[in-house]
């Protein structure tokens, strides 16, 4: 996953690229209340369990946890469905690939920008079956050894 500078993320989906082939990774704005900006700045997210999906011709993100604020009374809900800002042809593409056979929507981030704009990565994904994340357990492993040996260490 590509960490841009500048940007400060306040979730990680660190089991999205063990899980998934990830094809394609796009940047979408969410819609968001008071309450969740500030829950978001401080760290207290998970889309470990999120995923986007089509509902009405529009793309929303679904499960995604961010808890209430604590030093407010008037709180969001914390699972509730949270749209994403696309232009027309990403979400039109976005709907046709869903609508494609095996094709998932995954929260790879939830992060801020530089402007201090909450963002979500989201990459366009199919699903790895068994053999292949072995396959790829494997091939991180032999890539840490290789380093090591690389640099002296035994």
């Amino acid at each position: 996953m590509a960490i841009r500078p500048g940007d400060r993320y306040a979730s990680l989906n660190r089991r999205a690229t063990f899980d998934y082939f990830i094809e394609e990774r796009l940047e979408c704005g969410m819609i968001l209340q008071g309450t969740e900006v500030k829950s978001l700045r401080q760290g207290h997210a998970s889309i470990n369990e999120a995923h986007a999906s089509q509902m009405g011709g529009e793309i929303w993100l679904f499960n995604c946890y961010v808890p209430a604020y604590k030093q407010s009374r008037d709180n969001h809900e914390e699972r509730r469905p949270r749209k994403l800002l696309l232009n027309k042809k990403e979400r039109n593409k976005l709907i046709g690939a869903i609508k494609r056979d095996g094709i998932t929507l995954i929260p790879i981030g939830i992060y801020f920008n530089e402007r201090g704009i909450a963002k979500l990565e989201l990459g366009v994904a199919r699903g790895k079956k068994k053999q292949d994340k072995r396959a790829s357990e494997k091939e991180r492993d032999w890539s840490r050894q290789k380093s090591r040996v690389m640099r002296g260490e035994s």
